[in-house]
């Protein structure tokens, strides 16, 4: 749960990050240009998504351990919020992609780190297809709880080593020749953007997520309180 504290400090970092990473000084590169921008908005909207699906795995193992409905609620919901940060890392990607290289998604099946995202977050568009197909909803929370596990397991897979084991050089920085952004542009004026960027919109996916778990409890109290009582029935004397 998040704190009215930790509340107020994420919209400060937010507004510090949107107003300092449009209008702030950046480096003046080639090819990138103020382009470098896309870096406060592009790779934190990543590292927020893997750090929230982390703490949808670790709800989700609290949830096997236990068995409460409340795990499964954060688990999913922690999800949910995390995948919508990933298709917008995903976005901001293939933009940044068209005035860089030049072709919107030209890159999509050529680049192996934008084609292991893709496969990372397919694999988690599966993890909702499970909960959907699945009619009993604790052995759904059961399955999606187990299958968690194997996904955040994939998804580090395809994001961090499918890229190094393709054989092919990835376009993005770091790669294929390309100087990382630590070697040449993450200057302190960049850094002092770039990390209050990422606990921010860490801070904004855990406070979205924790609205929806919230507000499932919720729904879940009043259609118990709903429900009629059963009737007692009369034993023969």
């Amino acid at each position: 749960m998040l704190s009215k504290s930790a509340k107020a400090l994420t919209a400060v970092l937010l507004c510090y990050v949107f107003t300092v990473g449009l209008v702030g000084e950046v480096p003046a590169l080639e090819v990138l240009n103020e382009t470098i921008r896309n870096l406060y908005f592009h790779v934190p909207l990543w590292f927020a998504m893997i750090l929230i699906l982390l703490g949808s795995l670790g709800a989700s193992v609290a949830y096997l351990a236990s068995s409460r409905t409340h795990w499964d609620d954060v688990a999913s919901s922690l999800a949910a919020v995390a995948i919508v940060f990933g298709l917008l890392g995903f976005a901001t990607g293939m933009l940044w992609g068209h005035y860089t290289w030049g072709s919107l998604g030209a890159f999509l099946f050529s680049d192996p780190k934008t084609l292991g995202a893709m496969l990372g977050l397919l694999t988690y568009g599966a993890y909702f297809v499970l909960r959907g197909s699945v009619d009993d909803p604790e052995k759904a929370a059961r399955l999606s709880a187990v299958y968690s596990i194997f996904a955040y397991s994939l998804l580090i897979f395809f994001i961090f080593v499918f890229p190094r084991m393709s054989g092919v050089d990835s376009l993005h920085p770091g790669n294929g020749g390309n100087p990382g952004f630590s070697a040449y542009d993450l200057d302190d004026r960049m850094r002092a953007v770039f990390y209050p960027a990422v606990l921010g919109y860490t801070g904004l996916a855990w406070w979205i997520a924790q609205l929806n778990w919230r507000l499932k409890g919720v729904r879940r109290r009043l259609n118990a309180s709903s429900e009629p009582a059963p009737v007692p029935t009369l034993q023969p004397q």
